[in-house]
C-alpha cells in the first residue's frame, strides 16, 4: 500500500540542532568546551526540558551541582535561540512537494513546551504541518511508544502507511516497533530518494 502521510522530526530534520552552536561562542577553550558539553550541558539533562521541566527549574537544580558554570547554565535558557544553526532548506522545500500532491504531513518533536511558540514565529515552516505532537505538552518524550501512540490517534494515521522521519536510529526503530515505515534521516536527498520510491513524490 502506497504511503499517505509522513510524520517528522523536527530538530536536525527541519532545522540544525546543536547546544554546540551557542556554547562555542561563549567557551574558547576546546578542552572546557567539551567537558561542558558532554558533562554539565548534557543531552539527558536539556531531555527533562522536553518532557515538561521548566527551564527555571533545569537551570537552578544545574548550577547548584556546578556553581562555577551557573552564568552559562542560564545561556541556555536566555539565549536558547542560538543553539539553532539555521533552517534546514531542503526538508521544507520536501514538504511542500507532499503538500502539493495531498499527502498528510505531521509532526512529533521532542521540544520543550516553553521554547516551541517562539521557535515556530522564528520558522514560519512550521504553519503548515497538519498537526504536530509536542513533547513538552504531552510529558512524554521519543522514543517512548506512548508518544507514537498519541500522534497516531490524534492524527487518525495508519502506522502501516505512515513514513516516519528521524535523525535518531533509537527513535526511528521505536515507530517501526509500531509497524510505522521508519526512516533516519542523514540529508534531504536521502529522504528525497525514500519518498520517491514510494511514489509519494516523482
Amino acid at each position: 500500500m502506497k504511503p499517505t502521510a509522513v510524520l517528522f522530526d523536527i530538530g536536525n530534520v527541519f532545522v540544525h540542532w546543536d547546544p554546540k552552536f551557542l556554547y562555542q561562542k561563549l567557551i574558547i577553550d576546546e578542552g572546557e568546551l567539551a567537558f561542558f558539553l558532554d558533562e554539565v550541558v548534557t543531552l539527558e539533562w536539556h531531555s527533562e526540558h522536553d518532557r515538561g521541566l521548566p527551564f527555571a527549574q533545569g537551570v537552578e537544580t544545574l548550577s547548584q551541582k556546578f556553581p562555577e558554570y551557573e552564568d552559562l547554565i542560564k545561556a541556555f535558557d536566555t539565549r536558547w535561540a542560538e543553539t539553532i544553526g539555521g533552517q534546514i532548506q531542503g526538508t521544507a522545500d520536501i514538504m511542500l512537494e507532499l503538500i502539493e500532491r495531498g499527502i498528510g504531513v505531521y509532526g512529533l518533536t521532542n521540544f520543550s513546551a516553553e521554547k516551541w511558540p517562539g521557535f515556530c514565529r522564528d520558522f514560519d515552516f512550521t504553519d503548515h504541518f497538519d498537526g504536530v505532537v509536542v513533547s513538552g505538552e504531552e510529558k512524554l518524550i521519543k522514543p517512548d511508544p506512548r508518544i507514537f501512540h498519541t500522534a497516531l490517534s490524534r492524527f487518525n494515521l495508519d502506522p502501516e502507511r505512515t513514513i516516519f522521519v528521524d535523525d535518531r536510529l533509537e527513535n526511528v526503530l521505536a515507530a517501526e516497533q509500531l509497524d510505522m515505515i521508519g526512516h533516519q534521516f542523514f540529508s534531504p536527498s536521502g529522504l528525497r530518494d525514500v519518498l520517491v520510491q514510494s511514489g509519494m513524490i516523482a
